[in-house]
């Protein structure tokens, strides 16, 4: 039976939300601050993903995405943000977030997110694949669990900066423009502020260049995106 936690401070929401989850066969608890999230999910409590509302007292949803990722706590987390501004996403994906739902939302749409969620976390643990497991120079980066690997040194992808890094790979030695990203990865909207964009790249790089000020494979094509070459 998979566990959900959901962290939302509106009561009628955060409990219809158990009640149907509930229904649907998943393990529910609910929290209704960050601080309480962020010590259940680190005090050895397993939860298969977080539903995570940006608005709460204390630490918003923002920061406990961040620190539960500065925790190496890779839960999948879904963050529900008011009217799904593209800031708000944008920023949700910077902070660690694994997808987004704008609210007010239907439930099966809920369902369906949390499914995917789900569906990706069984993946991670399952068999791995050879198609999934790319070499890039020192580095090796494994799609399956959502890691890269080079020498003792092991860093852990949120499955956003993943799927950027898997479908640059995908595009190897093309320009990429950096509003096909929101577009095609996010489905946000062309006139969105592209810098998230840029900070997700400054993060891979440091990930996986040897000079990220004098990057090798995630090159950045001044005015237009970037273009990923696997072999310089």
């Amino acid at each position: 039976m998979a566990a959900v936690l959901i962290v939302e401070d509106e009561r009628h929401l955060a409990f219809g939300l158990k009640f149907n989850l509930e229904a649907e066969g998943y393990r529910v608890d609910v929290v209704e601050d960050g601080e309480s999230a962020i010590d259940r999910l680190t005090s050895g409590h397993a939860f298969d993903a977080v539903v995570l509302d940006v608005m709460l007292p204390g630490l918003d949803g923002f920061e406990v995405a961040a620190r539960l990722r500065a925790a190496e706590q890779y839960v999948p987390i879904l963050m529900l943000t008011a009217r799904g501004r593209p800031e708000d996403v944008l920023r949700g994906f910077e902070a660690g977030a694994d997808d987004y739902l704008p609210k007010p939302f239907e439930l099966d749409i809920l369902l369906a997110r949390i499914r995917g969620l789900l569906r990706r976390t069984a993946w991670m643990r399952g068999d791995r694949r050879a198609e999934d497991v790319v070499r890039v120079g020192d580095r090796t980066i494994d799609f399956t669990t959502l890691e890269i690997r080079g020498g003792a040194e092991t860093i852990h992808l949120t499955a956003m900066e993943a799927d950027l890094l898997r479908y640059l790979i995908r595009h190897d030695g093309r320009v990429v423009s950096r509003k096909a990203l929101l577009q095609e990865l996010w489905q946000l909207h062309e006139d969105t502020d592209t810098r998230a964009i840029d900070n997700f790249v400054v993060r891979l790089r440091k990930y996986l260049e040897r000079e990220p000020s004098k990057p090798k494979h995630l090159l950045t094509v001044r005015g237009v995106g970037y273009r990923f070459v696997a072999e310089p």
